[in-house]
This record gives C-alpha cells, sequence and structure tokens, in this order.
C-alpha cells in the first residue's frame, strides 16, 4: 500500500475522533502538524508543526500514530509542553556547531578519498574550492546567527539567502543536496523548485557578443600569446582552464582541427569542433599545432596549482585588457552559434562536456527560437507550394 495512503487513512481514523492534528510526510521524513498551543503563550493556539525525526516508511508510521496519540493525550489533560517535543523532535535535525564542524570534516575527507593521483586530486580540489566550500562556509555563518537551529532550516535559509534564479542559487541547491546525502538527511520536499538556477533566463539578457565583436576584441589584444587564448575560446567554446589542456595537434595544417579536450579537465575528456570554421584560420590558430609552447607561460602542474586559478589566470587578464565581454561569454555566444547552424542538441552539449539536460535548460531561450523559426520556416513553404 502506498505510504501516502497509509497516512491519510490513519488521518481520516483520527479525525473522526476530533483530533485537530494530523500526520504528513515532508521529504523522507514523518512530521505531525495542526493547531498546537504556541510556545510563548499557552492559551494561544496556531498551526504548527512537531518534527519527529522518523523515516517516512511503514514502521515509522506506526511509531508517528502513537505519538500522535500521544501528544493527543496530552493536550485533552493539559499537559502538552513544548519542551518534551522539542527535545524529541530536534534530536536528529538540531545539531551543536561541533557537529557541522565534524560532518563537514568528514564530508570534505570523503570528497577527497581515493583521489591521489594528483591531476584528478588538483581538479577535485577545485570542484571542492568552487562548487562546495563557499555554500558550506555561508551555511555555517547563518548557523552561528540563527536563534532557529534545526537542520532543515538551516540548509533552507542557506539556499534562499541566494538571488532567486542565480546560478549561485542553483549550484548552492546541488552542493547542499550532496552535503545532505552524506548526513543521511531527508531535505524538504520545495528543496528542488527552489534550487531552479537561470537557465538562460537570467543569460538571455546578457548581450552575448556578436561574431563582429568577436573578431574586433581579438584584434584589439595586444599580446600574441593571449590572442591564441581568446582565438581558442571563441572558435572551440572552451571553458577557462581547458584552454592549457588541450590536444592541439588537429590544429596543424593537414589536421581535421578537431580538438581532443584532455582528461584532466573539469568534465573528462571530451572533443570539440570550431564554430566558425574559419576562425581557424582568422584567428592564425593552425600555429597552435606546429607549436603549443606559444600560448601564455603558465604554471600547468596540478600538484602545485588548480584549474580553479588557471581558469582565473584568464580572468584577470581580460579584465586587465579591459574586454567588455567575459571569458563565459565566449562560450555562451559558441553554443548559441551551434544552435542556428543546426548542430543537435545532444551533440552540442557533448562538446561543451556537460549534460543535455543542462544545454536545454541553459539555452533554451534560442533552441525554442530555432525550432519556432524552423516550424515558421516550414509553414511559409507549404503556403508557398499551395499558390
Amino acid at each position: 500500500m502506498n505510504i501516502i495512503h497509509e497516512i491519510n487513512d490513519i488521518n481520516r481514523k483520527f479525525q473522526i475522533k476530533g483530533s485537530k492534528l494530523k500526520i504528513e510526510k515532508r521529504g523522507g521524513k514523518l512530521n505531525i502538524r495542526g493547531s498546537l498551543p504556541l510556545k510563548e503563550n499557552k492559551n494561544i493556539q496556531k498551526v504548527q508543526r512537531i518534527s519527529l525525526g522518523i523515516d517516512a516508511d511503514t514502521d515509522g508510521l506506526e511509531e508517528a500514530k502513537k505519538k500522535l496519540q500521544l501528544i493527543n493525550l496530552q493536550l485533552e489533560l493539559d499537559q502538552f509542553e513544548w519542551r518534551d517535543w522539542i527535545t524529541s523532535s530536534i534530536r536528529e535535525n538540531n545539531k551543536t556547531y561541533e557537529f557541522f564542524i565534524k560532518e563537514i570534516s568528514e564530508f570534505e575527507k570523503n570528497f577527497f578519498k581515493g583521489y591521489r593521483n594528483d591531476h584528478l586530486n588538483s581538479s577535485r580540489k577545485s570542484t571542492w574550492n568552487s562548487s562546495y566550500k563557499p555554500y558550506i562556509k555561508r551555511m555555517i555563518n547563518i548557523y552561528k546567527k540563527n536563534d532557529n537551529k534545526d537542520i532543515n532550516h538551516i540548509f533552507l535559509s542557506t539556499l534562499k539567502s541566494y538571488q532567486e534564479g542565480s546560478r549561485s542559487r542553483k549550484q548552492c541547491g546541488t552542493s547542499l543536496n550532496v552535503f545532505a546525502d552524506f548526513l543521511k538527511l531527508s531535505l524538504p520536499s520545495e528543496w528542488k523548485s527552489l534550487s531552479r538556477g537561470y537557465g538562460m533566463k537570467k543569460a538571455s539578457f546578457r548581450n552575448l557578443p556578436n561574431d563582429n565583436l568577436i573578431e574586433e576584441l581579438w584584434r584589439n589584444i595586444p599580446n600574441k600569446s593571449w590572442q591564441y587564448v581568446f582565438g581558442l575560446m571563441a572558435t572551440y567554446g572552451l571553458r577557462n582552464h581547458e584552454v592549457f589542456f588541450c590536444d592541439l595537434s588537429a590544429l596543424q595544417n593537414n589536421g581535421d582541427k578537431i580538438l581532443r579536450v584532455l582528461p584532466t579537465t573539469k568534465t573528462g575528456e571530451h572533443q570539440v569542433w570550431p564554430f566558425h570554421p574559419k576562425w581557424v584560420d582568422l584567428f592564425e590558430l593552425n600555429s597552435l599545432g606546429n607549436d603549443p609552447s606559444l600560448l601564455p607561460k603558465i604554471n600547468r602542474d596540478l600538484s602545485q596549482t588548480t584549474l580553479q586559478n588557471i581558469g582565473k589566470r584568464i580572468t584577470d587578464q581580460f579584465n586587465r585588457y579591459r574586454m567588455k565581454i567575459r571569458p563565459y561569454d565566449l562560450r555562451h555566444a559558441w553554443a548559441v552559434r551551434t544552435i542556428f547552424y543546426d548542430l543537435p542538441d545532444t551533440v552540442a552539449a557533448r562538446m561543451m562536456g556537460h549534460s543535455v539536460s543542462l544545454h536545454n535548460q541553459t539555452y533554451h531561450h534560442w533552441i525554442t527560437k530555432r525550432d519556432q523559426q524552423k516550424a515558421v520556416n516550414n509553414a511559409l513553404l507549404k503556403f508557398a507550394e499551395k499558390d
């Protein structure tokens, strides 16, 4: 029998007996919700929730049923005390500061477990520093400043501290969800919807550079080695650090111009085709096929640095040259360009080294426009044929 049906059946029986309380399922846990005395004034009642910390399964439901019976009896005898249930309900959820520090330390150890290879460990370190550490650090700060120490409340407060629909909120939601899995904590049911990131709803308002602007910016870069960096990113849609971790041999005059992004990068090995193909010649990228050392001389030893630090070098250089765009704008522009080349979304996503779902979400605006344009073109063609 479905657990929801079981809960509804139990709640109906209690309601018939006059109970103003019911069992509810939130995430993977069971709670009791209904009209209860306020903590600060027992004479006033308000709809409130008691978090039981009980798993939402058949055994847990039987335990929750007994607790509901007890609470109803306490209310009937005017013996209900919040202190009895706060202690009980937050034993699982209300963690001390020391608990957070200890569990985060264990989570971090587990995150790096088994990554002994210098390259893999550096990539993992970069991911930790950019995708986990900032959000966990904020969660600790929110915990210290918050009177409500319920762990679900702390997780939600951390998530909501980032702007709704922003990329940061999406990444926070993803990272803290992994941390919650490690803690064996069931997050609230609305976690997924609250974690939704920007897709391209936000990014669509960016003024992504058109082809003419990209070519103009390339010409204005005074340093040849950094021109090569810019040209690779524009032509192949590379992430910042990927520029320095590619097999460039295919750029030789007799090569097929297909770059192989090495497995030492953030998302592992994948191949990328040039869009526009003509930019390989325009940006003089053939020279890199014969001599990759033409790229800027930076430390690529991942036992001494991280992918994040390498990527930051490019961001810093863009700022130094007072570019009108950010490095990632070149990547977004490449993705949009492939859409209007009619490159299948699955192929483009693979070349970019991310999932199809992320690709479709991020570039939804342009993908929709492309598909609508195809439909319009077909409709116009049929109409013309009738004439």
